[in-house]
């Protein structure tokens, strides 16, 4: 089926700026709360949230085969499920109705009473309701690097990582809608140069600039997907924070990986933009350094993402401080090959699974996706705006991520991805 809604020539009849990451290409997907206080799922063109369960009521995806409720409910788990020739013919209708030369709605100022609101009168809210959350480790510059710092050059890459995309599975109730503040963590530490760990909060507070994508229904139990049919079954990508302490992490990793210095929250954007809505800005990702074991093969190596990603800071005196600046196209391990390989053991993947790039990082200092690289593990602070300095970030600092894909006709982007650090809360039992 024809991707309609992806004509670089197509222009609405609603207001979209120069520059705008909605223009009508784009057509995401996200969950609001409208000024009426009614939860609806939605899409944006512009400045405009658009209610889809309004506008699925008045007639709109006549001749679609939708549920009657389909939109009208907290999460996109159902539409999700669906699969991709509802996501298709969905997109195709919104972009066929919002189009300049059509004036079905455009006329019909009392349905648009109903349907378009101001993105700024809405409540963002999560977009889905998230299953299980796997976070990978697929950035070959970022894996280095901290290999690097943590076990010198010599070992800086595990033996496994150039034959399998690793990760680990995270904690989906801490992930959390863009804007929600995060806590700084309690956690166990070992401060330098002692032999007991002590309970405080993280001094090493850092980001991960990330990528996530989410699935529709892959498979049962036992069963396995091919890296080649892989690709149906994502849905679309976000932007995503996976936060850090890096100070409890380094404490507890050892033997099982990851745990409390990751599951106090992550981070997503709330509007998921659609794979139909990326296919022009499709890339070669990095040549591989061994050939992987057939089951992760791939025919094509169109199999990346040119999407521009950067990491901001605004401090509490209002100051945007730009951080990094990197690329989706960095990493190593493709979607597809994450998901080849999620599948290969039989473990089912299911609609609204959560799975994360890993950090980003490019080829360059200043295309590091985390401060722990930026830095270089605290030993080369950065300096702000405003004279101070951050090894890591402090309570106050507001961490906003932004990415986008363009060429010379049309700009999708993926809106912003922000949390702001909150002071830790001193547990009762500490005096």
């Amino acid at each position: 089926m024809q991707i309609a809604a992806n004509n670089p020539n197509n222009k609405s009849w609603l207001n979209v700026a120069e520059g705008c990451d909605f223009p009508i290409q784009n057509i995401p997907f996200g969950v609001f709360i409208t000024k009426d206080d009614i939860i609806t799922i939605g899409t944006r063109i512009g400045e405009y949230a658009i209610d889809l369960g309004a506008f699925h009521q008045l007639g709109y995806f006549e001749g679609i085969p939708l549920t009657d409720d389909m939109f009208m409910q907290d999460s996109l788990n159902d539409f999700i499920s669906d699969g991709r020739k509802t996501w298709r013919l969905v997109r195709n209708r919104i972009a066929e109705i919002f189009d300049s030369k059509n004036e079905r709605l455009k006329n019909n100022l009392k349905h648009q009473e109903v349907i378009i609101f101001d993105v700024n009168e809405v409540e963002m809210l999560l977009p889905i309701s998230v299953g299980d959350y796997t976070d990978f480790y697929s950035s070959k510059e970022h894996a280095t690097n901290v290999g690097i710092m943590f076990r010198g050059a010599e070992n800086a890459l595990m033996p496994n990582w150039l034959h399998m995309p690793i990760g680990y599975h995270g904690r989906s109730s801490s992930v959390v809608v863009s804007g929600t503040k995060i806590r700084r963590p309690y956690g166990q530490i070992l401060p330098a140069g002692e032999t007991q760990p002590v309970f405080m909060p993280t001094s090493a507070m850092d980001m991960e600039l990330e990528t996530a994508f989410i699935t529709t229904d892959v498979n049962n139990l036992g069963e396995r997907v091919s890296v080649e049919e892989a690709g149906e079954y994502i849905f679309g990508m976000v932007l995503f924070n996976d936060w850090s302490a890096r100070d409890i992490q380094k404490w507890e990793y050892v033997p099982l990986g990851p745990f409390l210095g990751k599951s106090f929250a992550s981070s997503m954007s709330p509007w998921i933009i659609t794979m139909d809505a990326l296919e022009p800005f499709k890339c070669n990702g990095p040549k591989q350094e061994f050939t992987p074991l057939p089951y992760l093969q791939q025919e094509s190596t169109e199999n990346s993402y040119d999407i521009k990603l950067k990491a901001s800071v605004e401090t509490e005196n209002g100051d945007l401080n730009l951080l990094t600046e990197t690329n989706f196209k960095h990493l190593y391990w493709t979607m597809s090959q994450q998901l080849a390989y999620h599948t290969s053991n039989g473990c089912n993947v299911r609609a609204g699974d959560l799975l994360g790039s890993g950090t980003i990082s490019g080829p360059t200092k200043n295309s590091y996706g985390s401060m722990l690289e930026l830095t270089w593990g605290g030993k080369e602070p950065i300096t702000l705006k405003d004279g101070t300095k951050r090894t890591f970030f402090n309570d106050g600092d507001h961490v906003i991520i932004r990415g986008y894909c363009k060429d010379d006709k049309v700009r999708i982007g993926f809106g912003k991805c922000t949390g702001k650090i909150m002071p830790s809360i001193e547990p009762k039992h500490i005096k």
